[in-house]
């Protein structure tokens, strides 16, 4: 996030595009809500579905999967025409300007209209409640990224937000609401194929030669692969094993059945994790890792905000922190890796990540912060680009159009686009295994609107068939105009009746990851 959380309560005006934000960050919600109830905060609402969050809406644009980049471009269409655009913001900190005017110069309401399904009169209003705003405040989440151009909307969403000034001040930006409590900590800390800690990038030789310096180990200069890409190596034979930590692509990953073949085609499989999920039952050797509350350390959140993690209770059986599995498991391969616990580690961080080198266990004693945090005297810092962006000055990307990769069309004639409820999370690893949650979420339910499924002759809560080219699955019928006609939407948290079994592996190019949100499907009744 470019911003805090606690400055949503300060927003004039939001965005909140492709992200359920009440189901899956029911806590940063409440910001939203607050501000909207309590300051009279204008809140527009993109998404294909009537989420909880649309009935504070102001707006809520109910486009169709797959087309949100013309939304968004036609948003910032309406704000040039209505001459709303920050002109001194643009001209001081911005170049490339003229090239996305002229894209964007086609995206009219009425175009995006037709591409959309938005109503053109709903596009500009929401357009100008953003452009008029003192400050506004984008949110966004996969929604937006499992998509073929995925990375394109990510880039169309930091153009509007410099095309109005609403970047590098308070209660403002481009904020990605991350789907896990430490997710904005792995990849500081490296997890990402083309990255070493704090971003610094692997081709980079001066980069390399700093690391191997602090590690004593030559480094590779090669960008590395995704997960999308290491299961269709181990396909073809070119990655012989996996290690696993924390994750389920079993259930997780599109096309299942694929990704299942993928791991059994492996030489050797290990898997650390808190339970036996899915993907451990495939393994070779599983190793028994403690969860949160059985182990220090820290977690960095969606706010960048660097927190203390505290041990509360002893992991059980032979279950140990992931530091001492990886600490171990080093040494016996002969890297001598020399920690005695995980303040060590931080210490390490806080050498190589510039972000991070003001951070000690001693100030996190007392306080969070949030990187930036460059010196001991350091405040850290609750909002990004104040005076300048990390590259100097922001460059507007001009990005068009295009059409998910599988649509509607004969036998499959429905779009499904999956996602997230409230009452169950992930792969339910965790979840799973909470009564309290199986008793108000037990199992999958796919949503169908009112039209389709009396053109179907389905009635709510009967059995239905899905399929896809990938594979087919039998799931319960909510019938329910949550969703548009044409269009039905599955949870993907429940492997008895897998949502991923039907997604399409399409990959964006740049992010390499799948089209989750639009496939092509066929929905038939049965017994």
């Amino acid at each position: 996030m470019t911003n805090s959380i606690a400055e949503m309560e300060e927003a004039d005006a939001f965005i909140v595009i492709g992200s359920n934000t009440s189901e899956t960050h029911p806590v940063i919600s409440t910001f939203v809500k607050r501000a909207v109830a309590r300051r009279g905060a204008d809140l527009v609402v993109i998404d294909p579905r009537r989420i909880p969050l649309v009935e504070h809406a102001a707006v809520w644009l109910r486009q169709r999967p797959g087309t949100d980049l013309a939304v968004i471009n036609g948003l910032m269409h309406v704000i040039l025409r209505e001459n709303l655009a920050y002109e001194a913001f643009i001209q001081e900190r911005c170049e490339n300007f003229e090239a996305l005017r002229a894209i964007l110069a086609s995206y009219t309401p009425e175009k995006v209209e037709a591409i959309s399904c938005v109503a053109a009169e709903d596009l500009v209003k929401a357009a100008l409640l953003y452009g008029k705003a003192g400050s506004a405040m984008i949110l966004y989440t996969m929604g937006i990224t499992q998509h073929t151009n995925g990375t394109d909307n990510v880039k169309a969403l930091a153009n509007l937000a410099m095309l109005t000034g609403q970047v590098g001040r308070r209660a403002a930006g481009v904020n990605p609401l991350r789907g896990q409590n430490n997710v904005q900590g792995g990849c500081d800390m490296g997890a990402l194929p083309n990255v070493l800690p704090g971003y610094q990038v692997v081709i980079d030789a001066a980069v390399r030669e700093k690391f191997e310096a602090l590690w004593k180990m030559p480094l590779s200069p090669q960008v590395g692969l995704t997960l999308t890409e290491m299961l269709p190596g181990a396909m073809e034979g070119k990655i012989k094993g996996l290690f696993i930590l924390g994750e389920n692509p079993a259930v997780s990953d599109a096309d299942s059945a694929h990704v299942k073949k993928a791991l059994e085609s492996l030489d050797f499989l290990v898997v650390q994790d808190i339970f036996l999920t899915e993907t451990a039952r495939l393994a070779d050797v599983v190793l028994p890792a403690a969860c949160f509350a059985e182990k220090d350390g820290t977690f960095t959140n969606t706010e960048r905000r660097v927190q203390r993690v505290r041990k509360a209770v002893d992991p059980p059986g032979k279950a140990r922190a992931d530091w001492e599995i990886l600490t171990d498991l080093a040494g016996r391969m002969g890297l001598g890796w020399q920690y005695d616990g995980p303040e060590a580690i931080f210490r390490e961080i806080a050498a190589c990540t510039p972000s991070y080198a003001g951070i000690t266990y001693d100030r996190l004693q007392k306080e969070s912060l949030q990187w930036p945090c460059t010196h001991a005297e350091h405040p850290g810092t609750p909002f990004l680009h104040k005076e300048r962006f990390a590259r100097g000055r922001g460059l507007f990307f001009p990005v068009e159009h295009e059409e998910p990769y599988e649509l509607p069309e004969g036998d499959y004639p429905l779009i499904l686009t999956t996602g997230r409820i409230l009452y169950q999370y992930h792969t339910r690893t965790m979840t799973g295994r909470c009564s309290g949650l199986n008793d108000l979420a037990s199992q999958a339910r796919v949503e169908l609107n009112p039209a389709d499924a009396q053109a179907l002759s389905i009635a709510n809560r009967e059995l239905a068939r899905l399929t896809t080219r990938r594979g087919s699955i039998v799931v319960q019928v909510k019938v329910t105009d949550r969703v548009g006609p044409g269009v039905v939407f599955m949870p993907f948290h429940f492997a008895e009746a897998a949502a991923n079994v039907l997604t399409v592996t399409a990959l964006d190019p740049i992010a390499k990851i799948p089209e989750f949100k639009v496939c092509a499907v066929r929905v038939e009744k049965t017994a």
